[in-house]
């Protein structure tokens, strides 16, 4: 062991620790080097930030703006009502213009829109005729509700007149209609079993309202 340890300090080169130690020391010193050489090479060539352009921090209120001028609710689906309306127009056989439509021709698209309805409506053979909530299925047709048909044809009639229509020729509101959604609405009272009458709020008149205030006045 001790002629090892002599053999290895007369001879040096022999030594592989001393390669390593060498060889690692170089190579951290190598890459100390090159890193703060590559940090000063960065900050002497990276130009400072070009200034913002103009108008650039308008961006977030022209966002907003746009968002502010999207349709509302009601306004993109009297949008698709009507497309449909006129899609229903010009497959019609014959194909029928706008200026021909009549409330005969209104009655037959809310007649077309019953195969697309989700309410079950009860005919009178049918043993739920009247009831609110059935215990079981039926096999009664489903129908467009009257309030999704009344609805409707309070966006097409104000459609139709965005459109250039005259408010005397809109087929919407042509007595033919009211008295088919009249129908459709009494009908469906009694099949569904359910009431489509508002409740009206009542209004406290000015002498009803002098006289709370005088028995309050009493009570105090």
């Amino acid at each position: 062991m001790y002629l090892y340890m002599d053999y290895l300090g007369a001879n040096p080169s022999k030594n592989p620790f001393s390669t390593y130690t060498s060889t690692s020391t170089a190579s951290a010193s190598t890459s100390a080097g090159g890193g703060g050489g590559g940090g000063s090479t960065d900050t002497s060539s990276s130009p400072n930030p070009p200034p913002p352009p103009a108008g650039a921090g308008g961006g977030g209120g022209g966002g907003a703006g746009g968002a502010a001028s999207q349709p509302s609710r009601y306004e993109s689906q009297k949008r698709r009502d009507w497309n449909t309306f006129t899609q229903y127009l010009r497959n019609h056989r014959p194909p029928l213009s706008l200026a021909a439509c009549s409330g005969a021709h209104v009655v037959e698209f809310l007649r077309y829109l019953d195969q697309f309805g989700k309410t079950k409506v009860h005919s009178q053979a049918c043993p739920y005729f009247g009831i609110p909530n059935p215990p079981s299925p039926c096999p009664c047709p489903l129908r467009q509700a009257w309030g999704s048909l009344d609805s409707l044809v309070g966006r097409l009639r104000a459609a139709y007149e965005e459109h250039g229509g005259r408010p005397e020729t809109n087929p919407f509101g042509a007595r033919a209609v009211r008295l088919f959604l009249r129908e459709v609405r009494d009908y469906q009272t009694k099949a569904r079993g359910v009431s489509y009458d508002k409740k009206r709020k009542k209004k406290i008149t000015g002498s009803s309202s002098n006289n709370n205030d005088n028995n309050n006045n009493q009570c105090a």
